[in-house]
């Protein structure tokens, strides 16, 4: 069943269905992660579901969004979403990421942004029995290599790509960041208590820039009142 609740305390609607994921902190952090200047064009947001991402940032910067989202039905809240809210710098593309040299020419967006599934597929896997949901969740219909192969195409040089994971896969990330020459500038580590191990790990990379990385931890939990600027003080 489909509902519209308030995100969060932006100021916006969201579309959402109560069968489906709903929006995450991994939304939400990641849209506050995003550093956006006066020289950024345009962006492009990977895996963008229901478009919590395209519409913070779409309401708050003169920017022009591209968002995609490979399944019909998450697409279909995002457009309904965009529409209620009226921003028209927000374009959704239903598609699969790993298909965007079909549509773009490389070296096209400033910023690209992505908050993907973050568990490999392999038989062994614990599949959601909704389809939606296991899309959502697993690297079912795009893996995290084909998301770093599309964003060194379709990124500038000297563009940025925010991504949000787990911990657990750090490791791989940065393999692969440093394989399409996508460097690490800033990593920030976020767990919810001081004695829990980060739970979440936000990175910006910069294409073909020089090496050097910032790295971070913040401890960010549920009962905080707003996440907006929740970033401001963090060394940039």
């Amino acid at each position: 069943m489909q509902v519209i609740n308030d995100l969060f305390d932006y100021g916006l609607k969201i579309v959402q269905d109560k069968d489906y994921f709903k929006f995450s902190l991994d939304s939400l952090l990641l849209s506050e992660f995003v550093e956006i200047e006066k020289s950024d064009k345009r962006l492009l947001d990977l895996c963008s579901g229901n478009a919590p991402l395209p519409l913070i940032v779409g309401k708050n910067h003169n920017i022009e969004i591209t968002g995609v989202e490979v399944q019909k039905e998450i697409y279909d809240l995002a457009i309904k979403s965009i529409e209620i809210n009226k921003l028209s710098n927000i374009h959704i593309l239903n598609s699969n990421a790993k298909d965007l040299k079909n549509y773009f020419p490389g070296n096209n967006f400033d910023i690209i942004t992505c908050n993907p599934p973050f568990f490999k597929y392999n038989q062994t896997s614990l599949i959601n029995e909704s389809k939606i949901k296991a899309i959502a969740r697993h690297e079912l219909t795009i893996t995290l290599e084909e998301i770093f192969n599309v964003t060194k195409y379709l990124l500038k040089d000297n563009g940025k790509f925010y991504l949000v994971h787990r911990p657990e896969r750090l490791e791989e990330i940065i393999r692969l960041a440093n394989q399409y020459n996508l460097h690490p500038k800033k990593i920030i580590f976020i767990s919810s208590n001081i004695e829990k191990p980060a739970h979440m790990v936000l990175l910006k990379m910069v294409k073909n820039a020089q090496i050097g990385v910032k790295v971070k931890s913040m401890i960010i939990n549920r009962e905080i009142k707003t996440y907006q600027n929740i970033f401001k003080e963090v060394e940039t």
